[in-house]
């Protein structure tokens, strides 16, 4: 037998036998157990009868739930948002809690402000006599079994809130602990929230002290029309031992002593439809099992109850697990898990924590539990979601996601915010995510902002309370003041728009459009979500060139300016001309120089900088204006080398190439008097210079100063006498004597592209003379050096917010069409605030992309933590609106492209932080906040009261 027990446990058994195995086995263990007292006759007759009675009674219930599973509405959110039907959000009533009148009353006065009604949630009063009962079930002669039910009879009284409400006095302050309220989950979830902050218990609570005071019974309830009452059954056979012992310390008390207010206003829909309600489960005026989770109701302790309670009660038998469910049971998403919390060891993410719950990755799904948690943990809208959000629900809205959204989102946060609640595995949210937006699909990381984004307009089509919205004609503003069209462009957008994420985190700003041309202004006022702020570091880029003058004169000077990121080559050029003094009769030929020849050519002034490599090497080129129709010579350097391999004698290219315009070359002569004139600048001082210098033509004069060479009108010798120590000229790098310059010979040179290419040989004595040290070492764009990241440089919150106000032009892929002018502009964009929302997220722009390349910035963001002012930012300054503001959550993002991680800080409790790391969380210090990983900021309007007392 206990074989066939252990093969009948192994089998797979469908959800309708459950029932059945569970109490088979149980109550076959339990009779067994009386092997060793009784004869093999009286066992064998008894094991008859009960295996009839235990078929019989398996079976009931089995077909009885299943009947009603049928029927019933689906428990849980879950199988709400996945099933394609779903269009009303009462079609899932939620389960009920029974907890201390006080204790409702209390958080209820709290959070709706109290009053006769006990706030906006109206309680029906209902007086409960209670009798225990304990019937004789007698099998056959030698068999016989008591089963103990609990039975109250609850009659109605009144209403509260009513004038004269059948004699109700209109208040529900309760004080005895026989007074009750029976309430829903929503309403349970926000009064332990509130009763959790007013504690201050630092939001951490023992697992086991959860259990304690939370338990779940299994009711059963029915309609008695003769007495017009309604009538609860708790049974035994129904609920577990300890859980059935405690009901009778609750409800066995005196007739009369126990009163229950009904808030969640289930049980008056028994009186007001009982007919329609029950033919909807096809059983007419039977009794309905409930799931009824029962908190801190306190054992009555009076000395009836020992009378009432008999032995029986007590009687040892296995508990039958119904699964006839009318309000949704609590899944094991959720309260269920109270009982699987592990035991408090010191870490946080094994903590039983009031809000302090862990979501696990996925797989690269850091980035949404990043964002998550940020707005789970914003107070406001964790208020609306354990509130009853769902009569907020928009089905119709084609620009939403039929509920699906705002609902799993609402689910989540309950799990999240469930005392006693273990990290939770997001995935029915993921699926509904990535249903919707497919991006977001799969586990590839993503961007955390990106998500936010696209959730937060999720959320606020879902649950925007504009069923249809309106057509809003634009209308001529022209002439009105600006107080007038914010207003009025507000009130468009709320006729529309009309929700939650509205109320909270949408403010407005001013657009200002300015033609360059005809000055005509364009003034509109448009709503934002949140201010994704550009970094400094993205606004400004700095760069080193080095400046060549062609005067003869100036030697290279390196010149480093701060240039718009995304600006153009007309801004490094007006920058540069700053920079080095240029004169209006000058100009700047900006190259870039590799090996010692020239890679191009930087001439386009609307070209980008930003595709300008920091590695790369420029050189501008002081030219004057008047020489720019004639060509332009490239002057580069040659120098002999002999193969350490080979020996054999080979010309390398060297140093910085020499530019200059010139109009006269007829002859090799005059480009070799416009190359030395370039090179004067190099020429060695005459004491470092040595005194064996015998060819012709060099020479030292009393002055130090070398002579003759640099003498542009002197008279040139014979080639032959100077060819050693003499420049040699090339068409050709190769140096073949047919691609030589001769100097007093005229050679035809073409000039139909406007450059020509110059290569210049140089002899060693000509090594010596001048210093190419000068010209052979340039600077890069930008050096990037080991511990650059090390120290960097603190840019203030307010600076990024600057930068995001300030004015600017328009690109030419954004040009404006001007109505006056008629024809589009590149006009001057500026923002204002207008108006701020009570949840400001501000989104800091460290990640940049173009064509070629992707890129994060690092840069230290001084974000302030307690006052973050806005005052001297407001465009429109309302005095009855507060411009501060307080951080209460941070995202971040450590690592670079594609291989980073996402963290989020969050103030929690008072002025407490911690680190949501996925499924861990951690305390940290508030001077842990600030690092260079901040991503998105959260932060919260304060009033004026509280800035005062913050400073």
């Amino acid at each position: 037998m206990s074989r066939s027990l252990g093969s009948l446990k192994r089998l797979r058994i469908p959800p309708q036998l459950e029932a059945f195995n569970f109490s088979l086995y149980h109550r076959s263990t339990s009779f067994f157990s009386l092997l060793s007292s009784l004869s093999p006759f009286r066992l064998l007759k008894r094991l008859f009868f009960k295996t009839l009675r235990y078929f019989s009674v398996s079976f009931h219930r089995m077909d009885s739930s299943f009947l009603f599973s049928l029927s019933s509405p689906s428990p849980s959110f879950a199988d709400d948002v996945l099933s394609s039907d779903y269009s009303s959000p009462s079609s899932s009533p939620e389960p009920l809690f029974l907890v201390p009148l006080r204790w409702w009353t209390d958080a209820n006065a709290a959070l709706y402000g109290g009053g006769g009604g006990c706030g906006e949630n109206k309680g029906v009063l209902y007086n409960v006599t209670s009798r225990l009962s304990n019937k004789e079930l007698e099998m056959d002669d030698f068999l016989s079994e008591v089963e103990s039910e609990i039975v109250l009879d609850m009659t109605r009284v009144g209403e509260t809130g009513t004038a004269q409400g059948e004699g109700v006095s209109g208040s529900c302050s309760g004080t005895s602990d026989l007074s009750l309220a029976l309430i829903s989950e929503w309403m349970f979830l926000r009064g332990f929230r509130w009763h959790n902050d007013t504690k201050d218990v630092g939001a951490f609570l023992a697992a086991a002290d959860i259990i304690q005071d939370l338990f779940s019974l299994q009711i059963r309830l029915s309609f008695s029309c003769k007495t017009d009452s309604l009538i609860i059954r708790i049974n035994r056979k129904d609920n577990e031992l300890r859980d059935f012992d405690r009901a009778c310390s609750i409800f066995c008390v005196d007739s009369g002593m126990l009163e229950i207010w009904d808030f969640s206003g289930q049980t008056n829909q028994f009186f007001m439809d009982d007919r329609k309600l029950l033919s909807d489960f096809d059983q007419p005026r039977q009794e309905m099992i409930l799931e009824l989770q029962v908190y801190g109701v306190a054992e009555a302790r009076d000395n009836k109850r020992e009378k009432m309670i008999t032995d029986q009660c007590k009687i040892e038998a296995p508990p039958i697990s119904g699964t006839m469910t009318m309000n949704g049971s609590m899944d094991d998403e959720l309260f269920s898990r109270f009982k699987q919390s592990p035991p408090l060891d010191g870490s946080y993410s094994n903590a039983c924590a009031l809000g302090l719950t862990g979501l696990y990755n996925l797989g690269n799904t850091c980035f949404m539990n990043s964002a998550l948690q940020c707005l789970v943990h914003t107070r406001e809208l964790v208020d609306y979601f354990l509130g009853d959000f769902r009569k907020d629900l928009n089905f119709e809205n084609p620009l939403g996601m039929n509920g699906k959204l705002a609902l799993t989102f609402g689910e989540l946060l309950r799990k999240l915010w469930a005392p006693g609640a273990t990290p939770v595995a997001p995935r029915i949210f993921k699926s509904v995510i990535a249903g919707f937006a497919p991006q977001f699909g799969g586990y590839s990381q993503h961007d955390a902002q990106e998500f936010l984004a696209f959730l937060l307009d999720g959320l606020h089509e879902d649950l925007d309370r504009v069923k249809h919205k309106p057509y809003v004609e634009v209308k001529d503003v022209d002439g009105h003041l600006d107080e007038e069209v914010a207003d009025e462009h507000w009130r468009n957008h709320l006729a529309r728009n009309d929700s939650i994420i509205v109320d909270l985190c949408q403010g407005q700003y001013r657009s200002t459009l300015v033609c360059p041309v005809c000055k005509k202004l364009s003034i509109t006022f448009d709503p934002f979500m949140y201010l994704s702020l550009p970094l400094p570091s993205t606004t400004m880029r700095k760069m080193t060139l080095t400046i060549f003058s062609t005067d003869g004169i100036t030697l290279p000077l390196p010149v480093t300016v701060a240039v718009p990121r995304d600006g153009t080559l007309s801004d490094l050029v007006e920058a540069l001309s700053v920079a080095c003094c240029l004169r209006d009769d000058e100009t700047l030929l900006i190259a870039e120089v590799f090996d010692g020849s020239v890679l191009g050519y930087l001439e386009e002034p609307s070209g980008k900088i930003d595709l300008i490599r920091d590695q790369a090497h420029l050189v501008a080129y002081r030219m004057l204006k008047e020489s720019q129709r004639s060509p332009l010579f490239v002057f580069r350097h040659l120098r002999e080398e002999k193969s350490e391999f080979t020996g054999y004698i080979y010309c390398k290219k060297f140093g910085v190439p020499l530019l200059s315009r010139v109009s006269n070359f007829s002859e090799g002569s005059e480009i070799r008097k416009e190359f030395l004139k370039l090179l004067n600048p190099f020429v060695m001082p005459a004491e470092e210079l040595s005194n064996d210098y015998d060819c012709k033509g060099i020479d030292t004069n009393g002055d130090g100063k070398i002579e003759s060479i640099l003498d542009e009108d002197a008279d040139i010798e014979p080639e032959s006498e100077i060819d050693s120590c003499d420049f040699q000229f090339y068409l050709n790098e190769s140096c073949w004597k047919e691609y030589k310059i001769e100097m007093n010979n005229p050679r035809p040179i073409s000039v139909s592209s406007g450059i020509v290419n110059v290569f210049v040989s140089w002899p060693k004595k000509m090594l010596e003379v001048y210093d190419t040290s000068l010209m052979s070492v340039l600077p890069e764009v930008h050096k990037s050096t080991l511990f650059s990241r090390k120290y960097q440089e603190s840019v203030s919150l307010y600076k990024c917010l600057d930068a995001f106000l300030k004015e600017e032009p328009l690109g030419p892929e954004d040009m404006w069409y001007c109505p006056s002018c008629k024809t589009h502009r590149q006009a001057s964009k500026k923002l204002d605030l207008w108006r701020l929302p009570e949840i400001l997220v501000i989104h800091l722009k460290r990640f940049s992309y173009n064509r070629y390349f992707r890129n994060k910035l690092e840069t230290f963001v001084d974000f302030p933590i307690n006052d973050f002012d806005l005052s001297n930012y407001m465009a429109h300054k309302n005095i009855h609106m507060s411009h501060h503001y307080m951080l209460y959550a941070v995202s971040n993002h450590q690592g670079g492209m594609g291989s980073g991680h996402y963290t989020a800080f969050i103030q929690h409790g008072q002025n407490r932080w911690y680190e949501f790391d996925d499924s861990n969380v951690f305390h940290i210090s508030e001077e842990q906040i600030k690092t260079s990983s901040a991503y998105v900021l959260f932060y919260r309007r304060i009033s004026d009261t509280v800035h005062n007392n913050v400073h």
